[in-house]
This record gives C-alpha cells, sequence and structure tokens, in this order.
C-alpha cells in the first residue's frame, strides 16, 4: 500500500526582528532569507520548500508587521496580508517576553478573521528556563485560541523538530508540489542583491539601512569556466549616504563587497567577481518604477 503524502503551505509571520528568516533558514538548512538585527530587514515574502519522505511543507518569510510610512512599507504589509490568506499554516513567532507591546494585539486582532490553524511559536528560548516561559505562554493563550503552542531557538536549533512534526500533523494531504531538490522560488539574481544588502545593513550606521536598495546590473557565467561576473548599484536616498556607504579611500564598500562575496560564492558553488557602486536616488522608497526595477512589485503578490 502507498504511503499517503501531505503537502501544504505555511506563513511564518511576526514583529520585526523576531527571528523570522532565521527559522526559515534553519528550517530547510540553507540561506534563503538575508539576517540581521535591524527592523525591515526581509522587505519580500520570501518562499522555502522543505521536502522530506513523506510531506513537503512551503514556508513563506514575511516583511515584519509595522506601520506604514512609504510605499515600499504599504507593499510590505501587502506581502504581510496575502501571507495570512489561501495557506494551511501560519506560524506567529515572538520573543519571549511578557510585556504584550501594541503591535502583538494588533497582530491577534488580525488573526482573528482567519480560520487557519495558527500556532504561537516563541523564539530566543535556549536561555529560558520552561518556568521563565510559562506565564508567557498564558498570556498569549488568555487572547487566543492557538493550535499549538511551542518553544523553539532558531538560532540553536533548539525544538525545530518537534515544530516540524507539529507542523506535518496538521498538513493536509496533497501533492508534491515542487522537485524534490527544489528549494525557493527566489531568482539567483534576487538572493544575490539581498546578500550584498545583508552585508551593508551589518556594517553600517542605523540610520541609512531604511534606504538602500541593490540592483544587480550585470551577473553571467564566463564561457566554459565557473567563474561568474556580477555588477551591482547600492542605491541610497541622500548625497551623504554615499560617503558613508563608500567610506575612507572606499574601505567600507570594499568592506562590503567582500563579505558579500563570500556568501554569494558559497551560494553559487562558484568563483564570484564583484564589482559595487554606489548611487543616490532621491526618495526611491516612494517611487514605484524604482520599487519595480527594485523587486518590490505589487503585482507579484498572491
Amino acid at each position: 500500500m502507498e504511503e499517503k503524502f501531505y503537502s501544504g503551505f505555511i506563513s511564518i509571520i511576526g514583529s520585526p526582528n523576531v527571528g523570522k528568516s532565521t527559522l526559515l533558514n534553519a528550517l530547510v538548512g540553507e540561506k534563503i532569507a538575508i539576517i540581521s538585527n535591524k527592523p525591515q530587514t526581509t522587505r519580500n515574502k520570501i518562499q522555502a520548500v522543505l521536502t522530506k519522505d513523506n510531506f513537503q511543507a512551503v514556508f513563506m518569510d514575511t516583511p515584519g508587521i509595522h506601520g506604514e510610512k512609504h510605499k515600499l512599507d504599504r507593499f510590505m504589509q501587502k506581502s504581510v496580508e496575502a501571507a495570512l490568506t489561501e495557506i494551511d499554516i501560519i506560524l506567529y513567532l515572538i520573543e519571549p517576553t511578557l510585556k504584550l507591546i501594541k503591535r502583538e494585539t494588533e497582530i491577534i486582532e488580525k488573526l482573528r478573521s482567519v480560520k487557519t490553524p495558527v500556532f504561537l511559536v516563541i523564539n530566543k528560548t535556549d536561555k529560558l528556563s520552561e518556568g521563565a516561559v510559562y506565564p508567557i505562554i498564558e498570556g498569549y493563550k488568555s487572547l487566543f485560541n492557538f493550535a499549538e503552542v511551542i518553544n523553539i531557538s532558531a538560532l540553536e536549533n533548539k525544538n525545530l523538530d518537534k515544530l516540524l512534526d507539529a507542523i506535518k500533523k496538521y498538513l493536509p494531504e496533497g501533492p508534491e508540489y515542487f522537485p524534490d531538490d527544489y528549494i525557493t522560488d527566489q531568482p539567483e539574481k534576487q538572493i544575490v542583491s539581498e546578500i550584498i544588502r545583508e552585508k551593508a545593513l551589518m556594517l553600517l550606521r542605523d540610520e541609512i539601512p531604511h534606504g538602500l536598495a541593490v540592483e544587480i546590473s550585470l551577473f553571467k557565467q564566463r564561457q566554459g569556466t565557473d567563474f561568474i561576473d556580477i555588477e551591482a548599484a547600492i542605491y541610497c536616498e541622500k548625497k551623504s549616504h554615499k560617503g558613508i556607504i563608500i567610506g575612507k579611500n572606499g574601505e567600507m564598500l570594499k568592506k562590503i563587497g567582500t563579505k558579500a562575496r563570500a556568501d554569494i560564492e558559497n551560494l553559487l558553488g562558484a568563483k564570484v567577481n564583484l564589482q559595487t557602486w554606489v548611487k543616490i536616488k532621491d526618495n526611491w522608497r516612494d517611487n514605484e518604477y524604482l520599487l519595480k526595477n527594485f523587486g518590490y512589485d505589487h503585482r507579484r503578490i498572491t
């Protein structure tokens, strides 16, 4: 008798900086989403696939839920709203704190309108005792009827097997939507641009990163070799920011490129010649044409 196969779509939602991208990467075992301790790191809805012997889980990482100041913010929140519909499971990720901030109550209000099973996933619990987590669980359970409550540490891979077991339990019978070796819907160029942005987020001051975007103008493998030439433009919104990104004698831009190239070579399995430039585009976060060029196109959200 043929074993049943289970498959479905799982959204990972939550406030900025709770570890959604770290969890996505840990679950599929590959670096798909970039990671930073700065808010608004994830801007697109990112899809990653985990295939096992008898189930396939399609995870969707979403931007952190926050207010809207720019058209880019509105694009990001549309990504979140889209991730709450036509899916099988919602993983609501939180940090282990007793203080329930306004944003969390707003997220719970959004969840009241969905019929999908919602898991409360408490991240960053590797340094906490079960006793310390219990009051947090009780506080959230008093506000919403969660299908499952699971404590994890995405960074330390703690209880991820328990989380996957629970996910499998709620997946419906279904087809294998993607081939076994399929990992993400993100084109290589898009992942490369995000890796460069990640390194900039890591190295630059707090006031700059929100106004950064990266556009790949050249992505070409040299004929007959495994060598790839990549040219990328880092866009910022102010002339003063351009100087900071380049740094004295070009040192900061060089650091960004060096760190990015190492990750890109690991991703592509090839040697990379990475060339980067810095350009200024005033208020690009409110320019629909530029948002589309940078990969933030609302028409791609389904």
